[in-house]
């Protein structure tokens, strides 16, 4: 009779991914450029028509998607194994809906002039396309950390073209940035006039649809092929 005993299979541990691995850190590159929430997948349109005709209220606003979309991606992902498929949905706008109400709070207390300019726009951050979308095509089927950076990322991609087009839209619009003078009184000495057109919500489409189409001439992938 045999004596000899069988050894139960080692079982080997595969390496943990770090922080900011190459795919970690795609998640926050990405959105800035070939996967642009606003310039490639043409979501948040509306706010950067809102609320970009100063870059103050502009930054806070960028900053307030910033935070609600990826604390908010981090929560759902957190709890994504409980929740039932069929309100899913309502969670997450439940969700959302308690990080903007702390958000606007946190405004309303330490920049409240810029709160009163945002008006209702930070409200309105609830129904954020961008943030709705990542939850439920990313944080959902990913992991807390990995969804966390997408958050960030798609915030901070947001937040990019709500700036650029508010400093564009600010400077030829009333000469000035941030509340500092920026074009010299010595061109309006010259018959220089600030453009009227800058600051009505014509522009700001305007400024997006040049965006796309530099982002498009550098990155001929982006161009869809025609049927």
């Amino acid at each position: 009779m045999s004596t000899e005993t069988i050894k139960a299979p080692v079982k080997v541990k595969e390496p943990k991914e770090r922080l900011f691995s190459p795919k970690n850190k795609k998640l926050l590159k990405d959105p800035l450029n070939d996967s642009n929430p606003i310039t490639v997948q043409v979501l948040g349109i509306c706010s950067a028509l809102a609320v970009t005709v100063q870059l103050k209220p502009s930054i806070v606003m960028a900053l307030s998607v910033v935070v609600v979309c990826a604390f908010s991606n981090l929560v759902i992902s957190s709890i994504r194994n409980i929740i039932p498929n069929r309100i899913r949905i309502i969670v997450q706008l439940v969700v959302v809906a308690s990080l903007v109400i702390l958000v606007d709070q946190v405004l309303k207390a330490f920049v409240y002039d810029v709160s009163k300019q945002l008006s209702v726009f930070v409200g309105l951050i609830i129904t954020n396309c961008i943030i709705m979308g990542r939850l439920e095509a990313f944080a959902m089927a990913n992991k807390p950390w990995p969804s966390f950076l997408d958050g960030i990322g798609n915030g901070l991609g947001y937040g990019i073209i709500l700036v650029i087009v508010s400093a564009v839209r600010e400077v030829f619009g009333s000469g000035k940035l941030m509340g500092f003078q920026i074009v010299p009184d010595a061109f309006y000495k010259m018959g220089y006039f600030n453009n009227g057109l800058a600051i009505l919500p014509p522009m700001a489409l305007i400024i997006v649809g040049i965006i796309i189409w530099i982002q498009r001439s550098k990155n001929p992938e982006l161009i869809e092929a025609d049927k």
